[in-house]
């Protein structure tokens, strides 16, 4: 910017002062169409848009100021029902100028999941993909949400409404207001064990931390080209590692939905100039069982991260036979999300750790009295520092159940060896992680228990070389009843999304539990996975 522009110094104006101390959140798209206008910040490999920094900045500047035409002010709820598209950072920015949040959808959702979830967070807007028009008008209706807008990005379509409003509030003046790493600029929905999901907050500063966490040792830089195909509604999507590119200054490649040959053929191609990759494990096994792998030029691959479950050592081994060792890292929705993270070189000598603390981040393993566990010896994962979100969205019960003053109780049992790397052993939570998707046993058991034939029901996660872990349904049924795994499983797919249905049933006399009352998902482990299954309390 210009210091002789006055309209772009009137937009940066401050609207609201941050109190003294206060950390300012800057605009980082701003910034580089000062600096860069013309650098490509987005590409859509589904639309074959192209996006250069100056348009980018343009888009966020038109969406604010239709925000504000449609009421939206500072503190106000903006949904986002879509696949991967520009249109999440075109929302991610212009929350940056008027102050406003993001509740970023999962689209793999039912309406009924969607509908809590919308009527928690009550956003006056709720924009959306034409593929979800359907479900966007049941919402629209049941959650009394004001206003609707359908953003159609397929070639052939007569209009595309989002554009078009983008298109007629172009130019216009937008004030901005003056933010601080303390203001929440999106909210991320993450399944609770109660099976209702929780709104994490995460503040600019959130954003900001995790650039400086994750970008340095992933070697974000200016020239960075990214290729996003996690969905963009998951912090793994969106921040690992779109945004630190985005921050950097580099160009984030979207592919709207995975598919691995097309991954590896983008990879591979040259004018591409793919230099950095992030999956969860499901992603590159596909990949690696692609007929294309062996042939792919894998040699601008600068960083290859993974993260969001455990990665098996034959994926691994599969990718660093291809000259790409892959680097593994621990991170949660609400560490914004990178905490731990183990460079590549570590990663067949420490098979199993997810790394050291990264630099702005702390870590401990505490016992069950609160002190900090020795070498190996195992715990629950503590974690602070400025990436940590403050809380959650309307659940102070929550929020105070997840921290002990400064720390978050990331629910992990977790072990830190002599020479600092860290070890997740288990998941205190009964979570498993089925496609990198995290599911939790007490949301589809409450589905579950609709069922008239069930007397009780305990889902446990077991393993699966596609997925990597998928649900068992171990159920107890009323005197007298039957049930087919059919009905189960037909019962699981109007209620619950595609990843989150038990893949298999199983019918006992009875489900094991301990004096209390508690169901003991050990023993459940032990008889339908192995004695050496991981225990899970």
């Amino acid at each position: 910017m210009h210091h002789d522009d006055p309209a772009a110094v009137a937009q940066m104006r401050s609207a609201r002062p941050p109190s003294r101390g206060a950390v300012r959140a800057y605009d980082w798209i701003a910034n580089h169409r000062a600096h860069r206008p013309e650098k490509e910040a987005v590409r859509e490999l589904a639309s074959g848009r192209r996006f250069t920094y100056a348009e980018l900045d343009r888009r966020a500047d038109a969406l604010a100021a239709w925000l504000r035409s449609a009421g939206v002010g500072r503190g106000d709820r903006v949904a986002l029902l879509a696949h991967n598209g520009v249109e999440y950072f075109d929302l991610q920015f212009a929350c940056v100028r008027t102050g406003a949040i993001a509740v970023l959808l999962n689209w793999r959702l039912t309406a009924s999941e969607l509908e809590y979830i919308l009527n928690d967070s009550a956003p006056k807007v709720l924009i959306h993909d034409v593929e979800f028009a359907g479900t966007a008008r049941t919402l629209h209706e049941r959650c009394a949400i004001p206003t609707v807008l359908c953003t159609d990005p397929r070639a052939d379509a007569p209009i595309n409404p989002y554009e078009a409003a983008l298109g007629a509030s172009a130019g216009r003046r937008v004030e901005r207001e003056d933010l601080t790493h303390d203001d929440v600029v999106t909210i991320m929905y993450t399944s609770g064990t109660t099976g209702h999901p929780k709104g994490a907050m995460i503040t600019h500063g959130m954003n900001f931390w995790n650039c400086v966490n994750l970008g340095i040792p992933a070697g974000v830089a200016l020239d960075t080209v990214h290729l996003s195909v996690l969905p963009l509604f998951h912090t793994g999507g969106l921040n690992c590692y779109s945004n630190p590119v985005l921050h950097a200054g580099g160009t984030v490649v979207i592919m709207r939905t995975f598919d691995p040959g097309h991954a590896l053929r983008t990879i591979g191609d040259p004018a591409q100039g793919i230099t950095h990759f992030f999956a969860v494990p499901a992603p590159y096994q596909f990949m690696a069982q692609h007929p294309d792998f062996p042939t792919t030029d894998l040699t601008r691959l600068r960083s290859a991260g993974v993260g969001g479950a455990p990665c098996a050592l034959p994926i691994l081994q599969a990718w660093s036979a291809r000259g790409v060792n892959l680097t593994q890292g621990f991170g949660m929705t609400e560490t914004s999300p990178a905490c731990i993270f183990l460079d590549p070189g570590d990663a067949i000598r420490k098979l199993g750790s997810t790394g050291k603390v990264l630099m702005h981040t702390e870590a401990r393993v505490v016992n069950d009295a609160g002190e900090d566990c020795g070498p190996d010896e195992i715990g629950e994962l503590w974690v602070a520092g400025p990436n940590i979100t403050p809380g959650y969205w309307n659940r102070p019960d929550a929020t105070a159940a997840n921290f002990e003053g400064r720390w978050l109780k990331t629910g992990d049992a977790a072990r830190v060896d002599a020479e600092g790397f860290y070890y997740i052993v288990d998941r205190w939570k009964d979570m498993y992680i089925s496609g990198g998707e995290n599911v939790y046993p007490a949301e589809v058991e409450n589905v579950l228990y609709q069922l008239p034939q069930v007397a009780e029901v305990a889902v446990i996660g077991v393993p699966d070389e596609k997925w990597g872990e998928t649900g068992l349904a171990v159920m107890a049924l009323k005197p007298g009843q039957s049930l087919e795994k059919e009905t189960v499983l037909a019962h699981c797919r109007d209620r619950l999304a595609r990843f989150k249905w038990p893949r298999d049933v199983a019918v006992v006399e009875a489900l094991p539990r301990n004096a209390t009352g508690k169901v003991l998902k050990r023993e459940l482990r032990v008889r339908f996975v192995g004695s050496n299954a991981p225990a899970i309390t």
